[in-house]
């Protein structure tokens, strides 16, 4: 089984830019002008051409200002400070400081085309830290 993640993004141009800069992810393939494959993830990313105002699932229509959705990437990093300052370098908006956690280290930001996501290092017990004994 495999997973691929599909974003959609206003301008496939400036998303791969983003992504590769703040991620350090690699172009694949090249679809035509509006669809780029990233590699570099333990499953390859898409990135999808999809304007502003046309429909996507549901019938809802696409935005790109910063918007909720129940399901958001978390990006696991050996150093979250340092992948924090590459990501705002390359675009991102930091949402909420690296903070310590039971499990690790976390922070929340946005991508330039409004999905969250967020960066975390595990410690060396990761969510085990959360069970409490």
């Amino acid at each position: 089984m495999t997973v691929l993640l599909n974003i959609d993004v206003p301008d496939v141009e400036a998303a791969t830019t983003f992504y590769t800069a703040a991620f350090g992810l690699t172009v694949g393939r090249r679809f035509g002008a509006d669809f780029v494959e990233l590699l570099g993830w333990p499953g390859p990313v898409y990135l999808l051409t999809k304007q502003a105002g046309t429909f996507g699932a549901g019938g809802d229509r696409r935005r790109y200002n910063r918007h909720w959705t129940p399901l958001h990437l978390d990006v696991v990093v050996d150093d979250v400070d340092a992948a924090v300052a590459r990501a705002v370098r390359a675009g991102a908006i930091l949402e909420a400081p690296a903070r310590d956690a039971p499990y690790g280290r976390i922070a929340m930001l946005a991508d330039p085309f409004g999905h969250g996501f967020c960066l975390l290092a595990f410690s060396a017990e990761g969510y085990d830290a959360l069970l409490g004994g």
